[in-house]
C-alpha cells in the first residue's frame, strides 16, 4: 500500500519539509505531490514522530492502489516492462532467488539488487528489528540472514580470503576454520608411503598405480607427477608419490598438513631398520595414523611375526595381538595383499570420516615443483578444500598466477579439481616451495599483493632470522609451548638409557619433555630435518656432527647442543621446562585505611581522604572495599598524596588522599584493604 507524502504529513500533523528531512537521513528523497510513500517507509516516519501506528495503517488502508517508487536506478532496469504491476502483488512477488551467498557483509543496495526485493521493503524490515539503515548501509551476515528469513530466502556465508598471517604460517586449520559443518562433504583420503630404503616403497606405489588407474582418466599420455589418484571399490584414494619420509619432513617443516594416513612399509625379510624408526617418529609427531604394510611376503625367508614383535617395541601393536595398529601382509612384486591394503585404507578413512567444503574458494598444498620446457613453472598440488577451476586467480607462497591448465597423472586435462584431487598446475609467476599453500583470490591485484608481501617477509627472515632456540623461548613466554620436543643422539645405548631415565624423573602436571627421536651415532641431516619440522631441540651426548650438517642446522635455524656430562644436560632441560610454567600470581596484603572524606566525584573517578589504620598504602595498590565488614566492591589507586604532595607510599597512622577508580561508589566510613599482585616465576 502507498500514500502521497503530502497526505501523510497532513495525517501525522507534521509538515512536508519535516518528513523530507527525516527521509534524507536514510538517503531517501520524495516529491510531496507526485511520489508515493510505501507502508514500510510510512512506519519509519511514524516511529520518528512518536505517533500511533494505527493512524498510519488507517490512512494506508484508504489507498487501494498507487505508483510504486523505485529507490535504485538499477531496480528500474530490473523491472523494465513491468511498471504496470500492481503494488498489491508486492507481498506475493517472486524474488530472484531463494538462496543467497554473501561474504562478511553487504550493503542494502547490493542486497536489493541480488534478491530483487525492493530496497524500501528491506529498510522497513530492518526497522522492525530495531535497525535504522540507509540504502548504502553495510549489513553483516547475521543481520542479512535474519532479515531474509522473513522472505523465505536462505543465506549462506562465502568463505573469506585468508589473512596474510595465515598464509605466512601456512596454518591450514586457521584458513579452513570458517567452513560451516553443514557444508562439509566426504572426501578421499590422502596417503603417504614411508619406510626404510629398499623395503619396497616405490614398487608398492607402482603396483597400486598400474592396477587401479581411474577408468575415466585412461587414454592420456601417462606422466610422472608427485601425486595421483586411484579408484578401488568405487572409492577414490589419493597417494603422494614421494616415497620416504624426507619429502614428508620437508613439507611439515614448512607448516603443511596434507597427509591423512601414513603407510609404513617394512620388509618381512629384514624387519625394523633405523630409517623405519625415523618414519614412525615422524608420523607419530605429526599425529598421523599408521597402517603397516609388511612387504616381500613372497620371499621364502619372510617372517611377519618378527616384524610385529619389533614394531611392538615402538608402540605399534598389531590388531591380532590385541593392539590398534592395522598390519597387512603384502607383496609389491606379485600384487598379493594389495587389495586388502586398499580395503584397510578405505576402512580407516571411513572411521575417521575425512571431510571438506567443496564450494568454498579453493585451498591447496604444493607437493612438488619444477620448470617445464613448454609450460614454465609448474607444481603438483593436492586440493585441501574448495574446487579449483581453470581461469581462477591464486596466490601460492611468494608466487601468484591464473590457472592455465590442470593435468592428471594419466595426462588428462581437467576442467576443475575437487577436494583431495591432485594435478599438475601451470600458470605460475614463479616456482613456489613444496608445502606452500595455494589459495584462490578474487583478483590478480590481490594475489600479486599477497605474494609480494610474503616474498618481502621471507627475505627479511633470511637476513634476520632468530635461532630455533630463540623461537622456542619466545613460544615458552607466550604460553604456546607445553611440550618440549627433543631429538637425542648418544655415543652408546647405555648413555641414552641413563639420560632418558633422568628425564623421566622430571615430572610436572603442566609441562613435560618428550624425546620424539633418538639414536646412537653422529648427528645427521635427517635429525636436523626432523627438528626443523617438529620444532625440536637436538641434543648430542659424547657425539658430534660434521661441518656440512652444522651448516644445514644453521640454515634451518635448528638449535644443536652437545654435552659431555649428564647432569648439565638435565639441568638445561629443567631450566627450559621451568620457563614453560605459567607464572604464579601472589597476593601481598599492604594495609587498611578508612574513608574520612569525599572531596570529588565524577563518573569513573573519586578523590577521597583516608586515615591509614595499619600497614601502608602504595600508589600502585589494588583495593578491596568493605562496608560494615562486608566486601562490596573493588578498585585501585590512581594517585596518592600526603599533605598535598605526591607520594609513592604512606604508612599508618598518617592521613592521605587518593584518586580512586573502581566498581563501587565510596562512602564515608568504608574501609579499604590495600594489596598488590606479583607475578612470580615458578620452578620444577
Amino acid at each position: 500500500m502507498v500514500v502521497l507524502l503530502s497526505d501523510l504529513a497532513e495525517e501525522l500533523n507534521s509538515s512536508v519539509s519535516e518528513l523530507q528531512s527525516m527521509l534524507k537521513k536514510y538517503d531517501l528523497d520524495w516529491n510531496p505531490d507526485s511520489d508515493s510513500i510505501e507502508d514500510d517507509v510510512a512506519e519509519l516516519l511514524e516511529g520518528e514522530l512518536g505517533t500511533k501506528k494505527s493512524s498510519v495503517e488507517a490512512l494506508v488502508e484508504k489507498v487501494e492502489e498507487g505508483l510504486e517508487r523505485e529507490i535504485v536506478k538499477t531496480q528500474r532496469k530490473q523491472v523494465a516492462g513491468k511498471t504496470n504491476q500492481k503494488t498489491s502483488d508486492a507481498d506475493t512477488e517472486e524474488f530472484k532467488t531463494n538462496q543467497l551467498e554473501i561474504a562478511e557483509s553487504i550493503s542494502v543496495k547490493e542486497l536489493s539488487e541480488k534478491t530483487g526485493i525492493n530496497a524500501a521493503k528491506l529498510i522497513g524490515e530492518l526497522m522492525k528489528n530495531g535497525i535504522l539503515a540507509n540504502i548504502n548501509q553495510k549489513l553483516d551476515y547475521d543481520t542479512v540472514a535474519l532479515i531474509l528469513s522473513e522472505f523465505d530466502i536462505v543465506v549462506k556465508k562465502i568463505a573469506s580470503s585468508s589473512s596474510f598471517a595465515d598464509l605466512m604460517t601456512q596454518d591450514i586449520s586457521q584458513i579452513l576454520a570458517g567452513d560451516e559443518p553443514e557444508d562439509l562433504k566426504s572426501r578421499p583420503p590422502i596417503i603417504t608411503i614411508m619406510g626404510h630404503v629398499d623395503h619396497g616403497k616405490t614398487k608398492l606405489l607402482d603396483t597400486i598405480r598400474s592396477t587401479n588407474v581411474v577408468d575415466s582418466e585412461s587414454g592420456g599420455i601417462t606422466q610422472h607427477i608427485a601425486a595421483y589418484q586411484i579408484e578401488h571399490n568405487k572409492s577414490k584414494i589419493t597417494f603422494l608419490d614421494t616415497p620416504g619420509h624426507e619429502a614428508f619432513t620437508e613439507m611439515r617443516s614448512r607448516g603443511a598438513r596434507l597427509t591423512d594416513i601414513a603407510i609404513l612399509v617394512v620388509a618381512a625379510t629384514e624387519g625394523v631398520k633405523p630409517t623405519t624408526i625415523e618414519a614412525i617418529n615422524h608420523a607419530k609427531d605429526a599425529g598421523v595414523p599408521i597402517i603397516v604394510a609388511i612387504n616381500k611376503m613372497d620371499l621364502p625367508n619372510a617372517n611377519p611375526d618378527k616384524v610385529k614383535s619389533e614394531l611392538a617395541e615402538y608402540e605399534l601393536i598389531p590388531e591380532d595381538w590385541g593392539g590398534e595398529t592395522m598390519m597387512v601382509p603384502v607383496s609389491a612384486l606379485t600384487g598379493e595383499g594389495v587389495d586388502k591394503l586398499l580395503d584397510t585404507i578405505l576402512l580407516l578413512s571411513e572411521v575417521n570420516d575425512y571431510k571438506a567444503n567443496p564450494t568454498r574458494p579453493a585451498v591447496a598444498t604444493v607437493v612438488e615443483t619444477h620448470v617445464d620446457p613448454g609450460l614454465g613453472p609448474v607444481a603438483t598440488i593436492v586440493v585441501n578444500a574448495g574446487t579449483l577451476k581453470i581461469g581462477q586467480t591464486f596466490v601460492v607462497g611468494d608466487a601468484y598466477g591464473r590457472v592455465k591448465s590442470l593435468t592428471s597423472n594419466a595426462g588428462k586435462k581437467l576442467p576443475k579439481l575437487p577436494p583431495s584431487a591432485p594435478a599438475l598446475l601451470s600458470g605460475l609467476s614463479k616456482t613456489p616451495f613444496a608445502g606452500d599453500i595455494l589459495q584462490v583470490c578474487n583478483s590478480e591485484k590481490t594475489a600479486r599483493l599477497k605474494a609480494d608481501n610474503i616474498s618481502q617477509v621471507r627475505k627479511n627472515e633470511s637476513l634476520t632470522s632468530a635461532s630455533n632456540l630463540s623461537e622456542i623461548v619466545s613460544r615458552i613466554k607466550s604460553g604456546d609451548l607445553k611440550v618440549l620436543k627433543l631429538i637425542l643422539k648418544t655415543d652408546t645405548k647405555g648413555s641414552f638409557d641413563a639420560i632418558s631415565q633422568s628425564l623421566a624423573k622430571i615430572q610436572h602436571a603442566e609441562v613435560t619433555a618428550k624425546i620424539i627421536h633418538h639414536g646412537v651415532g653422529t648427528i645427521t641431516q635427517t635429525d636436523i630435518a626432523m627438528a626443523a619440522a617438529s620444532g625440536a631441540l637436538v641434543l648430542g651426548f659424547h657425539t658430534s656432527m660434521d661441518s656440512n650438517v652444522q651448516r644445514i642446522a644453521e640454515q634451518r635455524n635448528v638449535e644443536v647442543r652437545n654435552y659431555k656430562i649428564i647432569y648439565e644436560l638435565i639441568d638445561d632441560i629443567t631450566r627450559f621446562l621451568s620457563g614453560m610454567l605459567e607464572p604464579e600470581e601472589v597476593r601481598t596484603d599492604l594495609g587498611k585505611a578508612e574513608v574520612r572524606a569525599i572531596f570529588f566525584t565524577k563518573r569513573k573517578e573519586m578523590i577521597v581522604g583516608l586515615k591509614i589504620t595499619n600497614g601502608l598504602l602504595k600508589k600502585t595498590a589494588k583495593l578491596d572495599v568493605y562496608k560494615d565488614e562486608e566486601l562490596v566492591g573493588e578498585g585501585k589507586i590512581i594517585s596518592l598524596k600526603k599533605a598535598k604532595e605526591p607520594a609513592d607510599e604512606v604508612k599508618a597512622p598518617n592521613e592521605c588522599g587518593i584518586k580512586f577508580t573502581g566498581n563501587v561508589t565510596l562512602e564515608e566510613g568504608m574501609v579499604l584493604h590495600a594489596y598488590e599482585i606479583e607475578m612470580r616465576e615458578r620452578t620444577l
